[in-house]
């Protein structure tokens, strides 16, 4: 099983997200300024937490966030809205994996599915001594 995926632009009329469901969760008031939007920083938390589930499965066990090298903040979240991360796996290396996450949002107020933000992580397989080790070859 190859679990690379080759991104393709969609030029569909209704754009969808790419990837695997990967991290699900609601954006509570706690997570907000006054105007009542998301802070991007826990966006950002969020999606690396998604990208972590992801390389974790592919690494079989414990993976660091080395880098976030390249992040697009498309349209604001609003407190309540489901926030949805998708990912997909760009490249595996010797020891690191590079993961695409695109977050969506959607408010109870407006049933439209919206793309929020996107990002590209890279995350290293680690040891038991926090020591970059390689990561598993799947057959």
């Amino acid at each position: 099983m190859n679990d690379i995926v080759e991104i393709e632009e969609d030029n569909d009329d209704v754009p969808t997200p790419v990837g695997e469901l990967s991290l699900q969760t609601i954006a509570m008031p706690a997570d907000s300024n006054a105007d009542g939007d998301i802070f991007g920083g826990w966006l950002v938390s969020q999606m690396d937490l998604a990208g972590a589930v992801t390389a974790n499965r592919l690494a079989r066990g414990r993976v660091a966030t080395v880098a976030i090298d390249s992040m697009v903040f498309l349209r604001p979240v609003a407190v309540g809205s489901v926030v949805s991360c998708y990912t997909t796996v760009k490249d595996i290396g010797r020891s690191s994996m590079t993961i695409i996450v695109e977050v969506w949002a959607r408010h109870h107020s407006d049933a439209e599915h919206r793309k929020v933000t996107e990002g590209q992580f890279t995350f290293v397989a680690i040891d038991e001594n926090r020591r970059t080790r390689p990561v598993p070859r799947t057959s």
